[in-house]
């Protein structure tokens, strides 16, 4: 390396890189310096100096935020191989520590969490009480998008459609099966299993709009040629069973979600005789090997709870 290119390397530093690959990521500088508890003054004056290191513009401002420039791609790029390493050293460092320390920072699903993650992360921690397990509830797509931007060490969600495109990687981590939740009495009520398409003639409790179950039925919905009847959405399982206690329509849950939740309501569950209700929970990384050692020893925990569900189906 000659004398300028190390006089180029010293000029950057890491705080930098990183403002700037979440400048790129979340398209805006304000919104980049909420997320790094920064002021957005100083976060410009970072960029400006980047700037002047570089000799080029990286930046294209807007009304509605900022894109990167040619340059700025190209930086982006190796900005992101650069943090990448620097990653993948600390998960290898990590393991020389005096003991297995550290926290893991888990994005999960509403399916995932009700069903399965408090006896799996119980067990966990168990056996592991020097870890500390940050755990958030998001959908599958915010899931997904924080992994993606490293706001997440590791995700739980259904990938599927969302996940197409993506450089992250998945492992199996456990199945469920979508079921309709009628009131008893309900016209439905004493069929033993119905195609989703037989639902649509009467009112639904639905999910948030970007929720992995609603997608799924409206996709399903579509395909048959029909429109879902929504009545009204809700933001958790339990709301929804609630409401469809009181008569204002039928819903989709997990069958073990609807069996954890004894006596909310008098309520049914009728199985789903479409293929896309039986669906695949996924451990979502951006490079599992990468991983510090305590969210490694975590995959390892999560992911031999697929083998459990394979021999118990």
């Amino acid at each position: 390396m000659n004398a300028p290119d190390r006089a180029f390397t010293r000029r950057l530093d890491l705080t930098t890189l990183q403002l700037f690959v979440a400048v790129c990521e979340r398209g805006s500088i304000g919104k980049a310096a909420e997320q790094e508890f920064l002021a957005p003054s100083a976060v410009s004056k970072r960029l400006s100096d980047l700037e002047a290191t570089v000799g080029a513009p990286l930046l294209r401002r807007h009304a509605r935020g900022v894109t990167p420039t040619p340059a700025g791609q190209s930086l982006l790029h190796h900005a992101r191989s650069v943090l990448f390493s620097l990653d993948k050293m600390q998960g290898e460092l990590s393991e020389y520590a005096q003991g297995v320390r550290g926290h893991v920072r888990v994005h999960a699903n509403i399916s995932a969490i009700v069903q399965f993650l408090p006896e799996d992360l119980g067990a966990f921690v168990r056996v592991h009480d020097a870890i500390k397990i940050d755990l958030e509830e998001h959908l599958s797509t915010e899931v997904l998008r924080a992994v993606q931007e490293g706001a997440a060490d590791l995700g739980i969600c259904h990938v599927g459609v969302a996940g197409a495109g993506t450089e992250l990687q998945t492992l199996p981590y456990r199945q469920d099966r979508l079921v309709l939740i009628v009131p008893t009495g309900h016209p439905l009520a004493a069929q033993a299993s119905i195609a989703f398409a037989d639902s649509l003639d009467h009112d639904h409790v639905g999910l948030h709009a970007n929720s992995s179950i609603y997608l799924a039925m409206n996709e399903a919905a579509t395909r048959a040629g029909r429109g879902i009847r929504l009545r009204i959405r809700v933001t958790g399982l339990d709301a929804m069973c609630r409401m469809i206690h009181n008569g204002l329509g039928v819903g989709l849950m997990p069958r073990r979600a609807f069996d954890l939740m004894h006596g909310v309501g008098h309520l049914s569950a009728i199985d789903l005789t479409d293929p896309w209700a039986r669906r695949r929970i996924d451990l979502v990384a951006r490079d599992f090997s990468s991983l510090p050692v305590s969210a490694r020893l975590l995959v390892d925990h999560l992911s031999a709870q697929a083998s459990t569900d394979r021999r118990a189906a």
